[in-house]
C-alpha cells in the first residue's frame, strides 16, 4: 500500500507545473514601463542596427572577364 500524508491525499510533487494567472491590465500596464525605460530603448536601437547589417547591398563581386 501506497504512504499517504496525514490527511490522506497524495502528495503533489514539487516539479509538478502550476498554472499561474496574471491580470490583464498590470501586465499591460508592466510593459508599458518597460517599453519606457532606457534598457527597451537601446535594446529597439541593437536590433535596428543588427538588421542594417544583415540588410541586402549591392554585388561585392568583381565582373568577370570577358
Amino acid at each position: 500500500m501506497d504512504s499517504l500524508p496525514p490527511n490522506n491525499q497524495p502528495a503533489v510533487p514539487r516539479n509538478s507545473i502550476a498554472e499561474v494567472r496574471y491580470s490583464l491590465p498590470e501586465l499591460l500596464e508592466e510593459l508599458k514601463a518597460e517599453r519606457a525605460t532606457s534598457s527597451f530603448a537601446m535594446e529597439k536601437l541593437e536590433q535596428h542596427e543588427i538588421g542594417k547589417m544583415f540588410k541586402a547591398k549591392g554585388s561585392r563581386r568583381a565582373k568577370s572577364a570577358k
